[in-house]
């Protein structure tokens, strides 16, 4: 009896790890076409950032095409928004959440845009500014001061 309650559960297993190996391909392929898609469509533009800010699709100030064109189960998400002006016009962009922590506020940069989406960017004058470093927990920070009196190598 053991046994063939295990056996169903291994075939299950196995028939779902087939069925997500198959979806997952397919979902890679989709992002690799978007992605040449993206890189054939980039323009580097000078732009001055106002504002960046994680916000939900519909609070971001978007066009009513984007929201209409989103997924309804990302329309909750928040995403990268960055508020910057492109010549004599301000725009809310999309950021790649890759960059997003190093976009400086309230500089001058050049940005490799695709459509309303930012994939890159450069500091005008000079390099950007990294962000600072992120605070330490309370527990990392209370390990390191013990370290440190007895004198112990610090964990990396």
């Amino acid at each position: 009896m053991v046994a063939k309650v295990l056996i169903t559960i291994l075939i299950v297993l196995i028939i779902l790890v087939v069925v997500l190996y198959f979806v997952g391909k397919k979902m890679q392929a989709k992002q690799a076409q978007q992605q040449a898609q993206i890189e054939a469509a980039k323009q580097t533009v000078s732009m001055l950032i106002i504002d960046k800010k994680k916000l939900k699709l519909k609070d971001a100030g978007l066009p009513a095409a984007v929201l209409e064109q989103t997924p309804k189960y990302m329309r909750r998400a928040k995403l990268p928004v960055v508020k910057a002006k492109i010549g004599p016009q301000i725009m809310s962009l999309i950021c790649d959440a890759a960059i997003f922590d190093s976009i400086p506020v309230k500089k001058e940069v050049k940005a490799t845009v695709s459509g309303i989406y930012i994939t890159d960017v450069r500091g005008i004058r000079g390099s950007l500014n990294n962000a600072p470093a992120k605070k330490k927990g309370k527990f990392r920070a209370w390990v390191e001061r013990m370290q440190d009196k007895a004198g112990a190598k610090p964990l990396k």
